[in-house]
């Protein structure tokens, strides 16, 4: 089982503050664990939306829309994915996932399982998904 654990965004996080050094040994420490127990699949940042931009769709049309990006709490600072065995067992990585937001000030994670091919129906697509290494906890 895959999940990933999502970093929500803050106002310093989408002004480009970067964190401080004691955050990012605290995340270092944690990533390591993770590594150690051979749990982490992948893990970075993100910069601000004001350095990236959404693509809209309005049936086969498709519209750019150049960051930033206003609301601040549905946006995403960084991920970190996990291969772990139950959902019980993320968890209790997670409840150890350092407060991204660091000195004590609030911040917040999502975290959400990702989808594997075998959870759909099986298919030419699917297949296809697979020989490409899509959607695959390899």
């Amino acid at each position: 089982m895959r999940f990933m654990i999502i970093v929500k965004a803050t106002k310093d996080s989408e002004a480009g503050v970067m964190p401080t050094e004691d955050l990012i040994a605290e995340m270092a420490a944690y990533h390591e664990e993770l590594a150690k127990a051979g749990t982490l699949i992948d893990g970075s940042g993100l910069q601000p939306s004001a350095k990236g931009w959404r693509i809209e769709y309005s049936g086969e049309k498709r519209s750019v829309v150049d960051g930033p990006f206003a609301e601040t709490k549905e946006l995403i600072a960084g991920y970190t994915i996990i291969r772990v065995k139950s959902k019980e067992e993320a968890f209790e990585w997670t409840k150890r996932f350092p407060n991204p937001a660091g000195d004590g000030r609030e911040g917040e994670i999502e975290v959400r399982q990702l989808f594997e091919l075998d959870d759909f129906e099986p298919g030419e697509a699917i297949e296809r998904c697979r020989k490409l290494g899509i959607g695959t906890e390899n």
